[in-house]
């Protein structure tokens, strides 16, 4: 772990130019607030080292609500050899204190990325923690649209579901965006970021560490929580065939543990959104109804899943949706 040396601070006065900029210190002085406000598992955001310089905090694999303080899917950093990456930021500004915190107790390298992954709250609302820091913003070449269109929906209802804990939450769009594949230099430490046909949504991204061999999937896996489609079923299973046919040594999904065996954890994701496919077509085929596939199909996956109740239903209308016209 490298060191910096701390120096006095040049005196400000006659030089308007080394004056704090207004704005800058409100959010210093808000970060300053919130961190001493933080709920108590935030003020040590416990990380695992899931492979050289590749930490990872696992969310609860439960619903948003004040009991989790909206922590609910997996956020972490890479540290190169100059610099580090920060991949998603929780679905509060606290949680991303937090996570920034985590950092600063393994490096004090600078971060240079935030790569947000897709569009969903639990990713995204705690960018704005590491704003600060100077870094670059990245994430799908859809992903500015799709926080226009949804990010200030996410940030009341978190504020509605989590009240204090919340406090400070406010959408950040990154400036950087990726349409095809884009590389990262950590300092002897490469990222390949990958933007994704529609899938899980239509602005996911993954991230390659080949130093490692981990690939950093987000939500496009879910491990032992049901998926949950909120872009094509179709597309997700084609973008299931390509991550398979990739040579990564360990996957981090975007809930749930990382895998021992990432194929069988891709083998389950695939075998329950085929089982909606499969099922939502026979209904078709017989010209039922949305109420009838809703009632009928993919109920055999049910004790196979956490969560399983609360995205199902949605999960077979969205197939429903897409497959009548296929």
């Amino acid at each position: 772990m490298s060191r910096s040396v701390h120096h006095a601070p040049a005196p400000t006065r006659g030089n308007p130019a080394a004056r704090p900029r207004p704005k800058r210190v409100l959010h210093l002085c808000l970060w300053v607030l919130l961190l001493g406000a933080a709920p108590a598992w935030a003020a040590d955001l416990a990380v695992s080292e899931v492979a050289p310089g590749v930490y990872l905090h696992q969310g609860a694999q439960e619903e948003t609500a004040p009991g989790n303080a909206g922590h609910i899917a997996n956020i972490g950093f890479i540290v190169g050899g100059a610099r580090v990456a920060v991949i998603d930021t929780g679905g509060t500004y606290a949680e991303g204190l937090a996570l920034r915190a985590a950092v600063r107790r393994v490096t004090d390298l600078p971060i240079a990325y935030v790569i947000l992954t897709h569009v969903h709250p639990d990713h995204v609302l705690g960018a704005a923690a590491f704003e600060l820091d100077g870094p670059e913003f990245i994430g799908h070449g859809n992903l500015p649209d799709a926080l226009a269109r949804r990010g200030e929906f996410y940030r009341e209802r978190a504020a509605a579901d989590l009240g204090e804990a919340a406090a400070g939450t406010r959408v950040l769009v990154p400036q950087s965006v990726v349409t095809a594949t884009r590389e990262l230099d950590l300092g002897g430490r490469t990222l390949e970021l990958r933007a994704h046909p529609t899938a899980h949504t239509n602005n996911d991204l993954s991230i390659l560490d080949r130093a490692s061999g981990t690939l950093w999937a987000s939500d496009l896996l879910f491990v032992d929580r049901v998926p949950a489609i909120d872009g094509s079923l179709l597309g997700w299973l084609a973008v299931l065939d390509e991550l398979e046919r990739g040579d990564a040594r360990r996957l981090v999904p975007g809930h749930g543990p990382v895998p021992a065996d990432w194929h069988a954890a891709i083998g389950a994701q695939r075998r329950y959104l085929q089982s909606i496919a499969a099922g939502v077509r026979a209904v078709l085929r017989r010209r039922g109804t949305l109420e009838e596939a809703v009632a009928e199909v993919g109920l055999e996956e049910s004790g196979r899943w956490l969560l399983f109740d609360d995205y199902h239903r949605r999960n077979v209308t969205a197939a429903f949706v897409e497959l009548e016209w296929e």
